[in-house]
């Protein structure tokens, strides 16, 4: 039988240093994905947050600082299939192999949990329906993938994930590419896997309303370094906002204690603030 996968547990990173080649990319930049909790990372194009987030699932060494488990593992001593059946990341840029349906390339989730030689699997069938299900992928669970559409393609990937049913999830993004009925639902579903079933997600979003609305903690970064961090009260302040993005940008909380934001331009009334020096 394959192993079962361990006990919820978060993630952290201490003080890491992130490069590309010499370039430092991300400056002493600590984070935790909670297990049960959902942080969200925030911040402009190319600010490093997705780059932090890969780190943690040790796709980019840190040049400084580690990674650490709750349970006091290390990220960089544990071996590739034990790392896969702790914690899975939904990255930006994915290559879909032809000639696959889509229950087929969400199988591939499953190889954590296969005994050598790609064996037997217990759990991996009822993984694949529940994570076909939970994406609203059961209809079309025999068509080729690369007849879908880029939203369809979206959440085949994000079905891939949760198959691999780790208690780390990691999301690059997850709602580029999908309409407002599946935004919804993928944030749903994973204020659920949070809630319900104890996973801590890791979660880069650019809408700032939705980060506000799903997330218990919002990491606000700014040219690879962390700036503000705390609940979404906390960081989405209009001093921060304007600061990170170099536009007015106003926040409000409505009748119902929901957070919204609204960046100021030409087109709603008010000219764009130079920049802070």
């Amino acid at each position: 039988m394959s192993a079962p996968p361990p006990a919820a547990t978060g993630v952290s990173a201490h003080q890491i240093d992130v490069a590309y080649g010499r370039d430092v990319v991300v400056h002493a930049a600590s984070v935790t994905v909670g297990a049960g909790a959902v942080t969200a990372l925030i911040g402009p194009n190319g600010s490093g947050k997705s780059t932090l987030l890969r780190a943690l699932a040790r796709l980019h060494d840190p040049v400084a600082g580690g990674v650490t488990f709750d349970d006091g593992a290390e990220l960089r001593a544990l071996s590739t299939k034990e790392l896969a059946r702790r914690i899975t990341l939904l990255s930006q840029h994915r290559t879909t192999p032809g000639g696959l349906s889509v229950r087929e390339l969400v199988e591939f989730g499953r190889h954590p949990h296969r005994t050598r030689w790609g064996g037997r699997d217990p759990g991996g069938p009822a993984a694949v329906e529940r994570a076909l299900r939970l994406t609203g992928l059961t209809a079309i669970a025999e068509r080729p993938v690369q007849a879908l559409s880029g939203g369809q393609a979206q959440r085949v990937w994000l079905a891939s994930c949760l198959a691999q049913d780790t208690s780390l999830l990691l999301l690059d993004e997850p709602t580029t590419f999908l309409d407002l009925r599946y935004q919804v639902a993928i944030l749903d579903m994973v204020r659920d896997l949070a809630d319900e079933h104890g996973v801590g997600v890791g979660v880069v979003l650019h809408d700032l309303d939705q980060a506000a609305a799903i997330a218990d903690r919002l990491l606000l970064i700014e040219g690879g370094r962390v700036t503000a961090e705390g609940s979404p009260a906390e960081v989405l302040t209009e001093a921060n906002l304007t600061r990170a993005y170099g536009i007015r940008v106003d926040v409000e909380t409505d009748p119902d204690g929901r957070i919204r934001t609204r960046a100021i331009g030409r087109f709603n009334g008010a000219g764009v603030p130079a920049a802070p020096a």
